[in-house]
């Protein structure tokens, strides 16, 4: 901790874009945001995290300290109910700097109005290119009177979602506005720029000195079987299919894919079940203090990312996990990947299931050569990819504004 963040506690306002079970919320405390406010608490701070919350929060249980305020808000509301939220928002914004996560109008333009009217700095983080989703440069609203009419008036009209491309891509016209960007991949960095902080992890907790191998696969029914681990929610770009695919061809029983905690957006997983359910092995949503434990149950965690617009500017997050763990990583070479990783895990083409059939084989038979490159991760991620790592460069980035104090 420097000296001057000692002596001057700053107090933060983190805008957080959907809190719900399906955005911010669907991993508890585990999430980007919460890594940021963790390491700016480390720093001695005061960190308070607002958001919208586009469906029921209730279910969520954040499993965090960190004081928090969610305001449940229609997906399709009227302008009115939009006006009301958003400046109930505005007036509970009291921090000496504003830190929007995600280049959304539902965080980064609610503090952009909020900078606007109250002169308070602003700082944006970008981890996610957000029009990756609906195809990026290529999208276009396609204008035409009547469907802009339905899509501003009518019940569920696509325009009254304060998240709508529309206003994605406007946003991305005013990012120059924040007086400070950070990124977290070198893919955000080209398209915005800004200061790089890595997706930390808490090494204390992630401590596989902590943990019993044993004990943790039998907690969790995985004793009998070699296991791969996918810690995340599956979706089709994260490559669980080719995962799936690449245990139809090697065919050993004792293979098992453990996916822990499903997708929260729809039945995908009942779709995987259906096809692969020989390999798979479901384990519910986990709170985050208790990750590492199930996350110690692997033999190896898969990281199968597919080459699309959207992973290209993702951090995933099971790399740090798996790391921390100091386990054997299988992963793809996307984006930035190859170089978080460093040669401590094992690297393959995208889109490939007979590739990584090859390399889940190669692990396996090569075990205790992974097991080393296992404990050579953990001694990286504790260097580069920690919670202490991003409070280092957060303190730097917030020293011009502590000497305005």
């Amino acid at each position: 901790m420097s000296t001057a963040a000692i002596a001057h506690k700053l107090k933060i306002s983190l805008v957080v874009s959907d809190l719900s079970g399906q955005g911010a919320g669907r991993w508890g405390g585990a999430s980007r945001p919460f890594l940021l406010a963790q390491a700016l608490r480390r720093l001695g701070h005061e960190v308070k995290i607002y958001g919208l919350a586009f469906a029921s929060h209730r279910e969520v249980e954040f499993n965090t300290e960190i004081p928090m305020t969610v305001i449940p808000c229609p997906y399709y509301p009227d302008y009115r109910k939009t006006w009301t939220v958003v400046s109930e928002l505005l007036r509970l914004l009291d921090g000496d700097i504003l830190y929007a996560v995600k280049l959304k109008p539902s965080s980064f333009g609610i503090a952009l109005l909020k900078k606007m009217l109250g002169q308070r700095p602003l700082m944006v983080d970008i981890d996610d290119w957000e029009m990756s989703w609906y195809g990026g440069d290529d999208w276009s609203y396609g204008l035409k009177p009547k469907g802009l009419i339905q899509d501003l008036f009518s019940r569920k009209g696509a325009l009254k979602h304060i998240d709508h491309p529309l206003y994605l891509r406007w946003m991305e016209k005013l990012v120059d506005k924040a007086d400070v960007v950070t990124r977290h991949t070198d893919f955000i960095g080209e398209r915005f720029g800004g200061v790089y902080i890595p997706s930390g992890k808490d090494v204390d907790l992630f401590d596989p000195a902590c943990y019993d191998y044993e004990a943790s696969r039998s907690k969790y029914g995985l004793t009998p079987y070699k296991v791969l681990m996918f810690p995340g929610a599956p979706r089709p770009y994260k490559g669980v299919e080719d995962v799936l695919q690449a245990l139809d061809i090697l065919d050993q029983p004792q293979y098992k894919l453990v996916i822990v905690g499903g997708s929260p957006y729809d039945d995908y997983d009942r779709s995987l079940t259906q096809k692969w359910g020989k390999w798979l092995i479901n384990l519910p949503k986990t709170p985050p203090q208790q990750m590492p434990e199930v996350v110690m149950a692997a033999d190896a965690i898969v990281v199968p990312q597919q080459l699309t617009p959207a992973t290209l500017a993702q951090f995933p997050l099971k790399l740090t996990d798996a790391m921390a763990m100091a386990k054997p990583i299988l992963a793809t070479s996307v984006g930035d990947i190859p170089f978080i990783l460093a040669h401590t895990g094992y690297l393959v083409e995208p889109n490939s299931p007979p590739r990584i059939a090859d390399a889940i084989d190669y692990i396996f038979n090569n075990f205790d050569l992974f097991e080393a490159k296992g404990k050579l991760a953990r001694q990286r991620c504790v260097e580069y990819y920690s919670i202490d790592s991003m409070a280092h460069i957060l303190d730097q980035i917030l020293q011009p504004f502590l000497k305005k104090l």
